[in-house]
């Protein structure tokens, strides 16, 4: 039988040089929380930087979106038979996937008023992952960075999201894949 894949906060594989997502959480409440693409050791390779500051935070969205985001990755993670994680000051490793995912709910909801994040939070729980990373892929074309705020997808996933109400949360994703020697826990290593 062969070991389990070694991984740290998020399902992040604790392999040195692997693509994850970074969310760093400043011990100071007036600080932006960061949600970061570290590329691993294909970054600075073709182009491409070593790591991408993807979106920026104010702590009062943060800490709405982030129960929503911690509840449905650790439900994943508990199906891949993997322990669960939570937010915490400092340095918050993601697989890459679900940085994806995260990027698109943070995207959505970095120009929402207080009482649309609730429906965004809801909108975004009812996308199946693929539909996630698929707004991310489209996104990042235009509007990936963190200076890009009010352009393309980005400015659309906003308008997307928060039109609609607030649903009852889906039932378990139980079509997960259960193999946990995949390279990447969630997905399609090629998306």
């Amino acid at each position: 039988m062969s070991d389990p894949m070694k991984v740290e906060g998020f399902g992040a594989p604790s392999e040195f040089g692997a693509h994850v997502f970074r969310v760093e959480i400043p011990s100071g409440t007036t600080e932006k929380i960061q949600i970061i693409e570290d590329f691993g050791l294909k970054g600075g390779e073709q182009g491409r930087p070593y790591e991408e500051v993807r979106v920026s935070l104010p702590r009062s969205i943060w800490s709405i979106i982030s129960e929503t985001a911690r509840r449905d990755f650790n439900e994943r993670l508990k199906i891949k038979k993997l322990p669960p994680a939570r937010w915490m000051v400092g340095k918050n490793l993601l697989d890459r996937l679900l940085g994806k995912e995260l990027c698109v709910l943070a995207w959505a909801v970095e120009r929402a008023e207080s009482n649309e994040i609730p429906i965004i939070c809801s909108q975004w729980g009812a996308l199946r992952p693929e539909e996630r990373w698929w707004l991310f892929s489209m996104t990042v074309v235009q509007g990936g960075r963190d200076t890009d705020k009010d352009r393309g997808w980005r400015k659309a996933l906003y308008h997307a999201l928060s039109d609609g109400e607030v649903t009852p949360q889906r039932p378990s994703r139980k079509r997960v894949s259960q193999n946990s020697r995949q390279p990447f826990l969630f997905g399609d290593p090629n998306e």
